[in-house]
This record gives structure tokens, C-alpha cells and sequence, in this order.
């Protein structure tokens, strides 16, 4: 099965979809050059598959490609930025405290 990752701006969510299910989605808020990462959620039939990690780094990914600072109030984010630190350069040095990064 072939997975991707869209942009949902009009539920303001990045979506998983794996053979063109909807699998999980990520919740967010912008506002400037902020993304805020609110709630990951993953369909149980797809557990155990590895989509929030792809998810994780999907959406991290393109926060980069667009220069913005992450705030992670997600713990699914918060949890899968600390076990990988290249990506804790998204989150402002002053927020890393407040994360536990």
C-alpha cells in the first residue's frame, strides 16, 4: 500500500492516507511563522503500521520547508521529537524547556 500526506487547510489538519484511506491526521494552528501541533490521532486499523512516524515526519518536514517555528503541545510530536533531535532545531531554543526537549 502507497501512503501520502495532504494538507487539509480547511479542517486546518495534515491527513495520512494508506491506499487512499484516511488513516490519521495531525491538528495544527498557524498564526505568522508559527505552527502549533495539537492532537495526532491514528485510526486503530491502521496501528502498528508505522503511519505516525511518517506522519511525525512528514509534517515536520514541510514546517521546515516553510521556515516555521514548531510549538509541539501534541504529545504524539512532542514524544517523537525527542527520540529524534535532528528536528529539535524547529522549536524555538526558548520553547525547549517548555516542551521537556
Amino acid at each position: 500500500m502507497t501512503t501520502r500526506v495532504a494538507d487539509n487547510t480547511d479542517e486546518s489538519r495534515f491527513e495520512i492516507f494508506d491506499g487512499g484511506e484516511l488513516a490519521g491526521f495531525v491538528e495544527y494552528h498557524r498564526f505568522r511563522d508559527e505552527i502549533a501541533f495539537l492532537h495526532t490521532e491514528i485510526d486503530p486499523r491502521f496501528g502498528g503500521r508505522g503511519l505516525g512516524g511518517k506522519l511525525a515526519r512528514s509534517v515536520l518536514d514541510e514546517a521546515r520547508k516553510q521556515e516555521l517555528k514548531v510549538l509541539p503541545f501534541c504529545p504524539f510530536i512532542r514524544g517523537w521529537l525527542g527520540k529524534h533531535p535532528e528536528y529539535t532545531d524547529l522549536v524555538p531554543e526558548a520553547q525547549h524547556a517548555r516542551f521537556g526537549l
